[in-house]
This record gives structure tokens, sequence and C-alpha cells, in this order.
């Protein structure tokens, strides 16, 4: 079993796996006849609270690939960097070891980020820069952690230019933040409530704004401004609309989302007018991509939508089941979609209709 989205590069896809409850596996598939390459193992499980014991005890962060390598964070932030070519490992690091904090009570969760010759990552209850190459530490920042409500992260970070500066944008389980790339400073930060620190989603930045959704919060969109190296940011507005776990996808300046009620909705985030509301209730979790036209959307439940990125009408146009229990993130490259359900892994060859 695995919650963390497929990576296609050149002709191979890579999954991640947790087995027998004790190791973490990585597995380098053909990308056009599935077949095995080569796997890759280390000692690295745990058991979730009791509380969330339903959401599983497997790897949950989606790697990523650079420069012939793979970068994958276990779910107790033991970090591997593999080479991609035969799985060899290059560098790995134990943050919580390393760091000198607690294992992460839900895991780690926070897909890594690739920008030039650095990565960067929420664990050990900070946001980490690193050289990819070597591991090595570069900076660290927003260093936060005490107890269950604030340890860990469930988000993932962005790179975006607002207000006038390329910067880190980082959701810790308490506060949205912007972090200087170069120096790992605080540029900025915002309190974001959420139902036991779950903020889960990834923010989305539109011209100098940020949106976000909390679970058991609000929806709100924050504008940046920079005047003379300092920043500040204000509230655009607000509503009780919220999102569970999926993030949104833009187009156009319009989000288009799953809200927590398994209800896709669309927002103008010029004004915080929630445009459309669908009726028809999926899954519990939804993931989406987009091509600028269409939507195509995974949910839990394995169904396969596809809807048209408009702001004035909501129809599915196209669904298939693909699967039964699907969290993972959906791949897609070319007219491929790759798609991870909990316990098997499948490739689609997408044709559009006449």
């Amino acid at each position: 079993p695995s919650y963390s989205g497929p990576i296609v590069a050149g002709d191979h896809v890579y999954v991640t796996e947790t087995e027998n409850k004790t190791n973490e596996v990585v597995i380098c598939l053909n990308r056009n006849s599935g077949e095995e390459v080569w796997r890759q193992n280390w000692r690295g499980a745990m058991k979730m609270p009791f509380f969330a014991a339903a959401n599983g005890d497997w790897i949950r962060a989606t790697p990523a690939y650079s420069d012939g390598r793979l970068y994958i964070n276990g779910i107790l932030e033991n970090f591997v960097c593999l080479d991609a070519k035969d799985g060899s490992v290059v560098w790995q690091k134990d943050f919580p070891t390393e760091i000198g904090t607690k294992r992460p009570p839900f895991g780690g969760v926070c897909s890594p980020m690739i920008d030039g010759d650095h990565l960067y990552l929420q664990t050990a209850n900070c946001f980490l820069k690193l050289d990819k190459k070597s591991g090595k530490e570069v900076w660290r920042s927003l260093n936060s952690g005490g107890n269950m409500m604030s340890d860990g992260c469930f988000s993932s970070p962005i790179i975006a230019t607002v207000a006038g500066k390329r910067q880190a944008i980082v959701q810790t389980r308490t506060n949205l933040c912007g972090v200087d790339l170069e120096s790992g400073a605080q540029l900025w930060s915002q309190s974001i409530t959420a139902m036991r620190g779950m903020n889960i989603l990834t923010p989305t930045v539109h011209k100098d704004g940020v949106f976000t959704s909390a679970y058991r919060g609000t929806s709100q969109f924050w504008n940046l401004a920079q005047t003379d190296g300092k920043f500040s940011i204000s509230e655009a507005w607000q509503t009780g609309s919220q999102a569970y776990m999926g993030s949104p996808v833009i187009v156009d300046g319009h989000a288009y989302i799953q809200l927590g009620n398994r209800l896709f909705a669309c927002f103008d985030l010029n004004t915080g007018k929630e445009v459309w509301r669908g009726t028809e209730r999926f899954g519990k979790y939804a993931n989406l991509v987009t091509d600028g036209k269409q939507i195509l959307a995974l949910d839990e439940s394995g169904w396969l939508l596809m809807f048209p990125a408009s702001p004035t009408e909501h129809e599915i146009k196209s669904r298939r089941q693909v699967g039964t229990d699907n969290w993972a993130h959906l791949g897609v490259r070319g007219n491929q979609i790759f798609v991870r359900g909990l316990k098997d892994m499948q490739m689609f060859e997408w044709e559009a209709s006449k």
C-alpha cells in the first residue's frame, strides 16, 4: 500500500510502497510495459495514533525526480536519495535524529521540492534547504512544534513570485508563511485556523495573493504587498466554504476545488464569490490536474472524472471507474495517465473523442 503519487521520468515510472509493515520500497517500472526494472528498500514504518489509524500506516509523500536522481521522504522522515538508473543509495538522512526532534506523530507527509541545485522540505518541525547532490543542510527555518497539534506538517511547499519577490510559500499546521530562498528568513506569516492543525492542502498563488482553505475552517485569499523590502499581508476575502485534503487548480483567475462536503466548487479569486457548486457528491478526497481547458479529477473511490475548467458551468463530461481505493495524486504525461491505487498501479492511454 501507498498514498504517494507516481513519478514519470523518461521511459520509467517510479512508485513507493510500505512492505510487511516494516520496510519502505521504491520500485522502478518500465513506462510502457509496467515490468519491474529495479527495487530498493530500507527500514521504515510506524503506527498512527488510534484516532488516525483509519488513514493507514503506509508511506505518504510523493517523491521528486531531478537530474537522474530520486528524492524520497519516508514516513519516519528518513530521507533517501537514489540513483534513478539502478536504485543505488546516493545519500540518506534521518532528520529527527540529526535535528533532535521526535518522530512526527502522523508521519512524514511533505513532498520534496527541487529548485535548481537545491531541495526544500518540511521535516523535523522545520523548513529545510539542502544541497540536492550531497544532502548538506544550507539553512533551517520556521522552527516550530512541541505538541501533537503543531508537530509535523500535512502540506507541501511551492515557489512563486509574489509582491515582486520570488519566495517559498509554506503552510505549517498553524501558519501560512513566505520564506526567503537565499537566507531562509521568514518574510511574512499569517495564522490559519484549522481543526487540530489540519492545514492539509498546498496553498496556491494568484497574482499577488495566496489562496488556502482549511479543514473545518474557512477558505481565504490573502493579498501581499512589499514596501522598502518589508512585506505586509491583508485578507482580501473569506468564505465559510472549506476544503479537506485536495489542492485546487487555478485557471483564468478561478480556483477549482473539492470541498469537505465532497462537492466540487469554483471560486472567483478576485472577488471571493463561489460562482458554482456541484450537486453530486464523490469520494471524500479528490486530486485535480488541468491542461487549462479541462480538469481531470481522481476521487478516493476510484472514479476518474473530466469536466471543463469553466466558471459558468459544471457538468461531468466523462467518467470511468479505474479503481476502488485511490488516494495518490494522478500522473499525466502526454496521452498517458498513471493511476496509483492503494495496492495497484495502472497506466491508461488517453484518446480525445471526435
